[in-house]
């Protein structure tokens, strides 16, 4: 018996020293990620690669997106197709609860120039262009979208703005990770004219810059945060992230311990 309290015992003084992993005690390594929403931040930042891949998150700047700092595609004659998808990554890793009558603020700047309007007859597009468009998924369903026609030649500002709506007050964690799609058609009709030729028409491009440059602020509502919210419908946390779930078992432990000495020595 004394054995079995010996044991007892020294499960409840391990459960109550602390964790240490690469020299981070346990409650350090649960920091918050700077790449997901927190009460401090709810903004959302456009990066890409240069190359194929888009993203967004929470931080203000990541070294992985194009040290340019923008994406860009130019063609002097033809078509520019473009069809970015900047989803979370990583993904979402919580629940989050919009602000009723709150309202979602976009600011995303561009540089583009060619034709993109189909059938004014003032440019090579033959209805295969596309003015700019905005949308916002939560997951895979569709929160937003809008179709922007007033659109310059060269860099400009494109801010947008919509309303929280009942059917998109929760964002439930992974499944639920927001997506931006920028989708845009633009022309471009230049022609060298040849050795002795006269050049003529314009050639096309796009540009979106990143970074703090093309932003999502979400109106995400204080209560978000609480620990009750994130616990979900049933208001069941996982053990390991329940407060006090170590103290408790160590303490269960050590009861079970003294509990086993006191008939040890009785016997």
């Amino acid at each position: 018996m004394r054995g079995k309290a010996v044991l007892a015992i020294l499960l409840a003084a391990m459960l109550f020293t602390p964790v240490q992993a690469d020299g981070v005690t346990a409650q350090q390594a649960t920091e918050e990620d700077p790449k997901q929403p927190n009460a401090n931040n709810t903004t959302m930042y456009m990066y890409h690669d240069g190359f194929a891949d888009a993203w967004s998150h929470f931080a203000d700047n990541d070294t992985e997106s194009t040290e340019e700092g923008e994406w860009r595609e130019e063609k002097e004659n033809g078509v520019i197709d473009v069809n970015l998808r900047f989803r979370m990554k990583p993904d979402l890793d919580k629940r989050l609860l919009m602000t009723e009558n709150g309202e979602f603020r976009g600011n995303f700047k561009f540089d583009v120039g060619g034709d993109w309007t189909n059938g004014d007859n003032d440019g090579p597009c033959n209805n295969d262009c596309e003015n700019l468009n905005i949308t916002v998924f939560r997951g895979g369903a569709e929160v937003w979208t809008n179709q922007f026609t007033g659109l310059q030649q060269g860099e400009q500002n494109v801010p947008f703005a919509f309303a929280v709506t009942e059917d998109h007050m929760e964002w439930d964690g992974r499944d639920d990770s927001p997506i931006i799609e920028v989708t845009m058609k633009l022309k471009g009709d230049y022609q060298s004219g040849g050795f002795f030729g006269v050049p003529s028409g314009q050639e096309a491009w796009f540009a979106i810059k990143l970074g703090m440059e093309s932003r999502l602020e979400m109106p995400i509502d204080e209560e978000s945060w609480n620990e009750e919210f994130q616990a979900g419908e049933d208001g069941m946390m996982d053990s390991e992230d329940t407060p006090g779930f170590t103290l408790v078992t160590a303490s269960a432990a050590l009861g079970m311990a003294l509990f086993m000495n006191r008939k040890d020595n009785e016997a």
